[in-house]
C-alpha cells in the first residue's frame, strides 16, 4: 500500500472513530434526556393525583375519583395510570375499586419501602417507562392533615400511584437525530479526504522523490535531481537538497582522496564510495584503538608483541621477521621471526645493519622491482618486502616479509602504507618506553662510576639464581673494599676520595668479562659476580684487580702522590652457599677476615670464619 493510501485509510478510520464516539455520546444523552423528561412528567402527574385525591376526600367525592384519574391520564398522554391502597387504608376503608388493587411486585416494593421505582421496558415495537410513586401521610402547608382522616403515622405510605408512559416517539426522534448527525459526519469525512488528497498528494510525491534520491545516495550516486510542484518551504527544501547533492557529487571524490592519505588507496575493493569511506574510517578507528592499547603497555617488548600480532592476525603475513636496529652502533637484533632460523639475511647484516638495503636507503625494498635487489638476502627463490621505520636517533625498526607466491607479495605491497600507519601510531609509545628504559637504567646505575648499584643487584639476583639453577651455572662472589678509605676523605677531601672510587671502578671494568657483573655495593665497597669461573680463574681475576689497583698513584695536589690497597673476600656458589645472597654474606665475612688480619690481601671464605646464624 502506498503512503498516500495508507494516510487516507488512517484518517478515515480516525474520523469514523470520532463519528462513532459522537453518536454514542449523543444517543446516551438523548436517552437520558427522554427518560428524565418522562420522570419529571410522572412526578408532576403524581402530585396532581395526590392533590386531586385529597380534594376528593375532603369534598366527599371519592366515588368520582376514577373519572378524575382517567382525565389526568388522557391529558398527560399517560398510557395507563392506577392507584393501589396501602394496608392501613385497606383496613380502614376497605379494598376500594377493582382497579385499585396491587398489580405487581413493583407496587408491593414501593408500598414496603416508601421509595419511588422507575423501570424501562424496551422491545422492537415500543419503549415503555414505568414509574411508581408512594403516597405518604403528611401535614401539608394548606393545613390538610392526612392523619385527621387516616389511622396512620406521619410518613406512612397510604398507597402508590403507578403510571406507564409510551416514550417510543422519543426513541424514533432520537434515531432520526442520530441519522442526521451520521449523515453530516460522513459528508464531512468525504470532504476532508478530498481535501487531504488534494493538498497532501504533492507532498507525498515529493516524499517519494526524496526516497528515490536517498536510495541512490546510499550507493554513492548523488546525481539525482529533486522535483516538486509544491511551493513555499517545500520548494526551498527541494532547492537545498539539489544544491547539497551537487556539492556531494563534486566533493566526495576529494573526501575519498583525503581519507586515502591516512589509509592506502586500493585497500577496499568496492564500487560504493560510501562503503569505501566507511571502511577507511573503520581502519582509522582500528589504528586509534591500537594506539590507545599500546599506550597502557608496560614495556617496549609488549608494544613489539602488539605489532607482531597485527602482522599475523590483521594482515595475515605468513612469513616475516621483525628487527630492532641500534642506529648508533648499527647492530641489528631479531625481535621475532616466523622461521626457526632467521635465514632471510646474511649474518653480517645483524652486526652491521647498513648491509640491509631497506635500512641503508630508508625506503621500502621490494624484490619484484629488480632482480637480486638486496645483496644481503640469503635466499634466491623467495620474494620479499622489507619496510624500514625510524623511531628516533637511537632506534629503527625493520619488517621483512617473505613469500614464494607472487600474489601474496602483491597483497603485501598493498598493505605497506597501512602497516606504516600502525608503526607511526606506535612510534611515540616506543620512544616513551625507550626513555623510560633509559631512566630506569639510570636509577640502577651509580652516577659516579657508571657501574650497577645495589638496587640493581636486589632486582636481578633472583633472576640470576633462577637461571643458574636451570642451567647448573656457578658464580664466584668477590667483595672488595679500599683499605683505610675514610682517612683519604678526612685527609685529602672527598674529591680525592671520588677519584679513588672511579679508578677502582675502571679497574673492575677492565678486569672482568662481559658476562660478569661489577656492582658498587655502597661507599668504597664493591661486589663482583664471576660467571662459571674456575677456582684458578677466580684467583687470577682477584689478583689482577688487586695488583692493578695497587699500582695506581693519585695526585693529591701537594707535590705528593697517594697509593691505596684493596682487601678482597671471595665466596663461591653453590660450593660455599646454596644462594647467592648467602655467598655475598660469606664473601663479606672473608673480607672482614682480610681486614682483621692485616688488610691488602685476598681471602677465600672458610666455614669456620662465619660464626653467625645461617639464613
Amino acid at each position: 500500500m502506498k503512503t498516500k493510501s495508507r494516510l487516507l485509510v488512517i484518517v478515515t478510520f480516525m474520523l469514523l472513530g470520532l463519528t462513532a464516539a459522537t453518536i454514542i455520546n449523543i444517543s446516551l444523552n438523548f436517552r437520558d434526556y427522554s427518560i428524565n423528561s418522562a420522570v419529571e412528567k410522572s412526578q408532576l402527574a403524581a402530585n396532581i393525583v395526590k392533590d386531586g385525591l385529597t380534594a376528593h376526600m375532603v369534598n366527599d367525592m371519592m366515588d368520582k375519583r376514577q373519572y378524575f384519574l382517567d382525565k389526568i391520564a388522557t391529558s398527560n398522554n399517560i398510557k395507563s395510570l392506577w392507584i393501589a391502597r396501602g394496608e392501613n387504608v385497606i383496613q380502614q376503608y376497605g379494598e376500594g375499586l377493582s382497579n385499585e388493587a396491587i398489580r405487581d411486585e413493583i407496587d408491593k416494593e414501593v408500598l414496603r419501602t416508601g421509595e419511588s421505582v422507575q423501570k424501562i421496558t424496551e422491545n422492537t415495537k415500543a419503549t415503555t417507562l414505568r414509574v411508581t410513586i408512594p403516597y405518604k401521610a403528611s401535614t401539608p402547608m394548606d393545613n390538610t392533615n392526612c392523619m385527621s382522616c387516616h389511622n396512620v403515622e406521619r410518613g406512612d405510605t397510604l398507597g402508590v400511584i403507578s403510571m406507564e408512559f409510551d416514550i417510543s416517539d422519543m426513541r424514533s426522534s432520537g434515531m432520526l437525530t442520530i441519522l442526521k448527525i451520521l449523515g453530516i459526519n460522513l459528508l464531512f469525512i468525504v470532504v476532508v479526504l478530498l481535501l487531504i488528497n488534494y493538498y497532501v498528494t504533492p507532498y507525498l510525491n515529493l516524499f517519494s522523490n526524496l526516497q528515490s534520491g536517498i536510495k541512490k545516495a546510499y550507493s554513492g550516486d548523488f546525481s539525482h535531481n529533486f522535483v516538486s510542484k509544491v511551493g513555499g518551504d517545500a520548494r526551498s527544501v527541494v532547492d537545498q537538497m539539489n544544491s547539497l547533492f551537487r556539492k556531494m557529487q563534486e566533493t566526495f571524490g576529494d573526501i575519498k582522496y583525503n581519507l586515502a592519505t591516512f589509509i592506502p588507496q586500493g585497500c577496499v575493493s568496492s564500487s560504493d564510495p560510501l562503503y569505501e569511506a566507511k571502511t577507511i574510517i573503520s581502519e582509522l578507528s582500528d589504528i586509534y584503538k591500537f594506539k590507545k592499547t599500546i599506550e597502557l603497555d608496560g614495556s617496549k617488548d609488549e608494544v613489539y608483541t602488539r605489532i607482531i600480532d597485527i602482522l599475523k592476525l590483521k594482515y595475515q603475513v605468513g612469513h616475516f621477521a621483525f628487527y630492532e636496529v641500534n642506529n648508533v652502533t648499527s647492530e641489528r637484533k631479531l625481535i621475532y621471526s616466523t622461521e626457526e632460523d632467521d635465514a632471510i639475511c646474511f649474518e653480517k647484516t645483524n652486526k652491521n645493519a647498513m648491509e640491509c638495503r631497506a635500512h641503508r636507503t630508508d625506503s621500502v625494498t621490494i624484490s619484484t622491482e629488480f632482480p637480486n635487489l638486496c645483496q644481503a638476502c640469503v635466499a634466491l627463490n623467495i620474494d620479499y618486502v622489507c619496510i624500514p621505520f625510524n623511531i628516533n636517533h637511537d632506534i629503527s625498526l625493520t619488517v621483512s616479509m617473505t613469500s614464494e607466491d607472487r600474489d601474496e607479495v602483491e597483497k603485501m605491497k598493498k598493505n605497506i602504507s597501512s602497516i606504516k600507519h600502525y608503526l607511526e601510531a606506535a612510534k611515540p609509545v616506543i620512544e616513551s618506553q625507550i626513555l623510560m628504559e633509559k631512566l630506569r637504567d639510570t636509577s640502577l646505575r651509580d652516577g659516579m662510576t657508571g657501574l650497577y648499584n645495589r638496587r640493581f643487584l636486589e632486582e636481578i639476583i633472583d633472576k640470576i639464581m633462577s637461571h643458574a639453577n636451570r642451567h647448573n651455572e656457578t658464580y664466584a662472589v668477590m667483595m672488595l673494599d679500599v683499605d683505610f678509605f675514610k682517612m683519604v676523605n678526612d685527609t685529602y677531601g672527598h674529591d680525592i676520595g671520588d677519584k679513588v672510587i672511579v679508578a677502582l671502578a675502571k679497574v673492575l671494568k677492565n678486569s672482568i668479562r662481559e658476562a660478569d657483573l661489577a656492582i658498587r655495593y655502597g661507599g668504597e665497597e664493591f661486589v663482583v659476580l664471576l660467571s662459571n669461573a674456575t677456582d684458578e680463574g677466580v684467583m687470577q681475576v682477584a689478583t689482577k684487580i688487586h695488583s692493578a689497583f695497587g699500582a695506581l698513584s693519585f695526585d693529591v695536589g701537594t707535590s705528593e702522590t697517594l697509593k691505596k690497597t684493596l682487601s678482597i673476600g671471595i665466596a663461591k656458589f653453590p660450593t660455599d652457599g646454596d644462594t647467592i645472597w648467602k655467598c655475598i654474606k660469606y664473601a663479606d665475612t672473608a673480607l672482614y677476615e682480610a681486614k682483621n688480619t692485616g688488610r691488602n690481601k685476598i681471602v677465600e671464605f672458610k666455614p669456620e670464619m662465619f660464626q653467625g646464624e645461617d639464613f
